[in-house]
Order: C-alpha cells, then sequence, then structure tokens
C-alpha cells in the first residue's frame, strides 16, 4: 500500500452474490465501520466525551439503516424494486 489514501480507508473485496444495491450496501458498511473507528478513536483519545462519540455513532447507524431500507437490502422479494 504505498498510496495514503488506500492505507487510511481500506475497501475489501466483495464476496457475497453480486448484486448491484448488495456491492453498494457493502461499500457503505465499510465505511460505517471505518468512521465509527475513527469515532473510538477520538473518545478514547480524549478530543470528544462518550455522550458526543454516542450521538456520532447513532446517527451513522441511522444512515446505514436508510442506506439499507433505501436500497431493498433484507426485504421480501416482492417488496424488492
Amino acid at each position: 500500500m504505498t498510496d495514503k489514501s488506500e492505507f487510511l480507508h481500506p475497501i475489501s473485496k466483495y464476496q457475497g452474490e453480486f448484486k448491484p444495491e448488495t456491492l453498494v450496501f457493502n461499500a457503505n458498511l465499510q465505511e460505517f465501520a471505518q468512521k465509527v473507528g475513527y469515532v473510538c478513536a477520538l473518545e478514547t483519545g480524549g478530543k470528544i466525551n462518550s455522550n458526543q462519540a454516542y450521538q456520532q455513532i447513532r446517527e451513522l447507524w441511522r444512515e446505514l439503516k436508510k442506506s439499507k431500507k433505501e436500497l431493498g437490502i433484507g426485504a421480501p422479494p416482492d417488496q424488492q424494486e
């Protein structure tokens, strides 16, 4: 990894059945995990307090859930677009 961006934002290869919506959700999930790691590091390092960390992670979770719903991941086949 010579590129700083690859080091800071590693992306793992997708392993599931290929569908565009699952690929997008996988990318969103990886981004969520990366951001949660940053928030945890900020809280551990004393840069933000635990309440701020909780609120930020809660908002990230809401965004991930919204993404899942919009992409139709996990919905019964008759409800998927």
